[in-house]
């Protein structure tokens, strides 16, 4: 056992160093987990952020100026007053996100208790920016009327207090940036390990592995922790220089912890590289097979569509992918500060999808060497 671990130790040195010689690969991590983080996160928000409004003020009273006002920046940009007739052509054009439409005698009304009614236009385009934007309307109107109006202001039955757990600013760039990283870690795992073993057939080198008195699986075993160690320091540093420190994301719960996880779920998602590396018989077949693996994982794992909105048939598929799991944990420890209390369910599942990855593709790795021998 000894000198097996041995040769494990020395075999992922070697893929340290083939590592350290492939230029373009270097630099992909380092730009996956600096700049790729950084500029996602600053520049893929969800709120609503310098959207342009119109106002087609029919009423020209004080209350119509006044909520014209209210629309402020950074939300929204200053307000273009209108006409009616050139709503659909400018909305056409997109010179807007949104149109307020304030009828004729709209305070006169107002006062009189007539509940005059307000049109918002919408470009739902992107739907996100919409729904917000929409949403932040029509609580700017009904705020400054009320205010305006104190004594037309109806009481409402019941009054509801909403508090917002884990980001009180609902600030997206809290949520992109963590996922940021992890979705990278899934990328970069896939990536690294097939391009190795590619590498390997490629260059010739997989004949000189099969004469050394060392097995498949101890050769795959050095790929695994080699790429592993590389993808495991490179998200560390990462999630605190970047996140953390540049980003001024605040981490709630225990970055160790959250290695630890790392560590397990890039067991099951190396393998899983390795996996398809043995299919793959060139760098580029390896490419085209990898890209609808990661769109999937990257969009089914919940860490950009929450899996509560997904077909229930499709939300059980996706929990033998070990993305999904990896993800409930990661936003658990890193936003909700869980502990391992918490998690072990999601760790155990990592550890069965992991043990099942690593046997088949154990399995498929000894057919292409002995194919290749």
């Amino acid at each position: 056992m000894k000198a097996r671990l041995f040769r494990i130790l020395r075999l992922g040195i070697k893929e340290l160093y083939s590592l350290r010689a492939d230029p373009v690969l270097v630099i992909l991590i380092v730009y996956t987990f600096t700049i790729a983080v950084y500029s996602v996160s600053t520049g893929a928000k969800f709120e609503v952020e310098n959207a342009a409004v119109g106002i087609v003020d029919e009423d020209r009273s004080m209350l119509s100026a006044r909520i014209r006002d209210a629309l402020l920046a950074p939300f929204f940009k200053p307000p273009e007053l209108i006409d009616a007739a050139e709503i659909d052509r400018a909305m056409n054009a997109g010179r807007f996100v949104f149109v307020v439409e304030i009828p004729p005698r709209f305070e006169e009304d107002a006062i009189a208790g007539r509940h005059p009614t307000i049109q918002i236009d919408v470009d739902a385009t992107a739907m996100s920016q919409a729904g917000n934007g929409a949403g932040y309307i029509q609580s700017i109107i009904g705020q400054e009327v009320a205010t305006a109006l104190p004594d037309q202001a109806s009481t409402a039955p019941v009054q509801l207090v909403v508090r917002a757990l884990f980001n009180p600013n609902l600030n997206s760039a809290w949520f992109t940036a963590v996922m940021q990283v992890v979705n990278n870690i899934t990328l970069l795992a896939i990536i690294l390990t097939g391009a190795a073993l590619i590498r390997e057939r490629e260059h010739g080198t997989i004949e000189h592995l099969l004469v050394m008195p060392v097995t498949p699986m101890e050769i795959m075993a050095a790929k695994i922790w080699a790429n592993g160690l590389v993808i495991v320091v490179a998200a560390t540093l990462s999630l605190t220089l970047v996140v953390e420190r540049l980003l001024a994301v605040p981490i709630a719960g225990s970055v160790p912890l959250f290695v630890g996880a790392t560590v397990l779920y890039l067991f099951s998602v190396t393998a899983l590289g390795i996996l398809i590396a043995t299919v793959a018989t060139t760098m580029g077949q390896f490419g085209l097979i990898v890209i609808p693996v990661i769109v999937v994982m990257y969009l089914l794992s919940g860490s950009t569509t929450p899996l509560e909105s997904m077909p229930d048939w499709l939300r059980m598929v996706m929990q033998l992918s070990p993305s999904t799991h990896f993800v409930a944990l990661a936003q658990a420890i890193l936003y909700r500060g869980a502990g391992l209390s918490i998690i072990w369910p999601q760790l155990g599942a990592l550890t069965a999808i992991g043990a099942a990855f690593f046997a088949l593709a154990a399995l498929r790795f000894r057919k292409a060497l002995l194919a290749a021998g």
